[in-house]
C-alpha cells in the first residue's frame, strides 16, 4: 500500500485526518494539532481519491452526529492480518446504536477465545469512527479502551443513543 494523498476533515469535533491510497481510505487520525500534508498522485488517482474524500467526509459527519453513514469509501488493509480485517469487518456490521463485546465479536467470527486478540484488533483499528471500534464494550458492558481516549468513546455512544 503506498499512500499516495493525506487531506483534512474538518468536523465539529476538530479537523481529522483522512489517508488514502491507491486502493481506498487506509487510515483516519483523531483531531491532532498538526497541519495536513498533501502530496499528489496522477490526475486520475486524484479525481479518484477525491470522490473517496467526499464520501469520508460525509460519512464521518453522520457518524459523529449518531447517524448510520450510508456509504463509505473502498477501505483499504493491505498489510493487515486476515484476523484484524475479520474484526474489523464484524464491527461494520454492528448497527448504530447497538453494542457488542469482545466476546461477541470473537464469536462472530468462529475464534470464541479470541476475546483478547479481539481487543487487540480493535486498538489497531486504522479508521476509527467509520469503523466503529468505539461500539465494542467489556463483557460487562463496561467501557474498556479506545485509540481516542474514554471520554471519545463515551460522547460517541451517547450521540447513538448508548446508555453505559
Amino acid at each position: 500500500m503506498e499512500l499516495l494523498i493525506e487531506l483534512p476533515v474538518a468536523t465539529a469535533d476538530g479537523i481529522f485526518l483522512a489517508h488514502y491510497s491507491d486502493q481506498g481510505l487506509a487510515e483516519l487520525d483523531w483531531p491532532a494539532a498538526k497541519n495536513a500534508r498533501v502530496s499528489s498522485g496522477n490526475r486520475k488517482t486524484s479525481v479518484q481519491i477525491l470522490r473517496w474524500h467526499k464520501l469520508t467526509t460525509e460519512s464521518l459527519k453522520k457518524a459523529l452526529a449518531g447517524h448510520e453513514a450510508k456509504e463509505l469509501p473502498p477501505l483499504d488493509w493491505s498489510g493487515k492480518t486476515e484476523f484484524q480485517i475479520s474484526v474489523w469487518r464484524a464491527m461494520l456490521k454492528i448497527p448504530t446504536g447497538k453494542t457488542k463485546s469482545y466476546g461477541e465479536i470473537a464469536a462472530a467470527i468462529g475464534r470464541p477465545m479470541a476475546v483478547r486478540a479481539v481487543g487487540g484488533a480493535c486498538g489497531a483499528n486504522p479508521i476509527p469512527v467509520l469503523v466503529p471500534c468505539h461500539r465494542i464494550l467489556a463483557a460487562n458492558k463496561k467501557i474498556g479502551g479506545f485509540s481516542g481516549g474514554l471520554q471519545r468513546k463515551r460522547d460517541l455512544l451517547a450521540r447513538e443513543g448508548i446508555k453505559i
